[in-house]
């Protein structure tokens, strides 16, 4: 049944989900339509809206262009090629193949967002390489939902906002530790569950061989020697040498590498998408031996950052409109009116998840849903904490399904989106269940 139920899904999927870029122009179009039959604003002040929200996210598309080029780089040094190769060596079929990827995604996620969902996709890779019959798809999509776990995890933007003194929402909601959010006992139980139940499950959906879809291995092969080869000067110039000196990029690598020991050990080892965009440029410059190896590899690299790069800002113009028309505000008023004490914490969650589809940012969402859900749970007797992880975990739930978070992890496999979400769609909603079961009763 499970079998028939994801060749449905994934039939689904390829044939009616759009390119990622087709799909942010129709959700546009959708979050517009809605503006004018939902709220009072007209299709001036929406596409008003539009264009103001357009370019909001460009420190943030920044951040994620580096995060794929500099994983990508880092991930092509020969020590580290060694070092993954050596990991994936360990898995024997198909089966562990799956395993083996999904953990270490949810491992890495749990410790930091952009750490997992570039490492997940590389080691994802690295497996596809050495393990024959490997269905490629479902490596990947194993890779991807691991993601799920990290607003549960070290860097959840909601929790690590709400223990830090004087955030936004300080007088509404106070300051809430970590110790109430991120290790409370229900969430450490979620991410457990999620961490017995998702390796399973991946490993169940293996397709059977008819349907399996793999990779010719030599491909792989031949696009991870790019860029990492050492280069023979071609003449003795004073240029040539700079490009090949291998004591540039060792002083360059380690200054880096000193930084961030002292940022680690003043920030009390606190990780963020700066540091990890750090720690990966200067690992993959000293790793690779030489300016020239190291610069070849980026240009291999940025070759994949398209899609993020030109999707991104009409995310942010979809954020726009949903923020200032009152829409995210909207949507969140209606979970919370049909909830009570008991159900809020799972309408909370359901809403969050909802609104994730057009406000793909975390703090973005927290910023338009706390006071909604502050003073909801307040009337209502709910509890702060859980409700602050419930809007978290909406947050990370229907990224599952939604490319936004993929483009990543897609550019790094060389795959499309509707390659991987009709897995995706299975583990949605065995992961909401876990969410929903732990939210209402932990």
């Amino acid at each position: 049944m499970l079998k028939r139920t994801i060749r449905g899904s994934n039939y689904i999927m390829q044939r009616y989900l759009p390119d990622p870029f087709l799909f942010v122009i129709l959700l546009t179009f959708v979050v517009f339509i809605l503006g004018l039959i939902f709220t009072n604003n007209s299709p001036v002040q929406m596409v008003q809206y539009w264009g103001e929200g357009f370019w909001d996210l460009l420190d943030f598309s920044m951040q994620m262009v580096l995060i794929l080029v500099t994983g990508f780089v880092l991930a092509s040094s020969p020590i580290f090629k060694k070092g993954l190769g050596n990991l994936a060596s360990l898995a024997k079929s198909p089966g562990q193949a799956v395993v083996h990827v999904t953990l270490v995604s949810l491992i890495a996620s749990w410790i930091n967002w952009g750490f997992g969902l570039v490492i997940g996709a590389l080691f994802a890779k690295e497996l596809a390489k050495r393990v024959a019959d490997v269905d490629y798809r479902l490596l990947i999509a194993s890779a991807y939902g691991g993601f799920i776990v990290w607003h549960g995890g070290l860097a959840g933007s909601i929790p690590l906002t709400i223990a830090t003194p004087d955030h936004f929402s300080q007088d509404t909601l106070g300051i809430i530790p970590t110790s109430a959010t991120i290790f409370a006992g229900f969430n450490l139980a979620i991410v457990a569950v999620l961490f017995i139940v998702l390796p399973i499950l991946n490993r169940a959906m293996t397709p059977s061989k008819e349907d399996r879809v793999t990779i010719d291995r030599s491909l792989l092969e031949e696009e991870s020697g790019m860029g990492a080869a050492t280069v023979e000067p071609s003449a003795d110039t004073p240029a040539i040498r700079l490009e090949n000196s291998k004591i540039l990029s060792l002083v360059t690598g380690l200054l880096g590498i000193t930084f961030l020991l002292y940022y680690l050990l003043t920030s009390g080892f606190q990780l963020n998408l700066n540091i990890v965009n750090f720690a990966f440029l200067f690992f993959g410059i000293l790793f690779h031996g030489t300016p020239r190896n190291f610069i070849n590899s980026v240009a291999d690299a940025v070759k994949g950052a398209g899609g993020i790069i030109i999707q991104f800002p009409f995310y942010a113009g979809i954020m726009g409109m949903m923020v200032a028309s009152g829409l995210a505000a909207l949507m969140s008023e209606g979970f919370a009116s049909i909830s009570n004490d008991f159900t809020f914490p799972f309408f909370a969650f359901i809403s969050a998840g909802i609104v994730n589809f057009f406000v793909p940012s975390g703090g973005g969402q927290w910023a338009v849903q706390a006071p909604i859900m502050i003073d909801a749970a307040q009337q209502l007797g709910a509890s702060l904490p859980k409700t602050a992880m419930a809007v978290a975990w909406g947050d990370a739930w229907t990224n599952l399904i939604q490319p936004f978070w993929a483009l990543p992890a897609l550019a790094i496999a060389g795959l499309k989106a509707k390659d991987i979400m009709g897995f995706c769609l299975i583990t949605l909603f065995v992961s909401g269940t876990i969410i929903s079961l732990g939210l209402l009763f932990l």
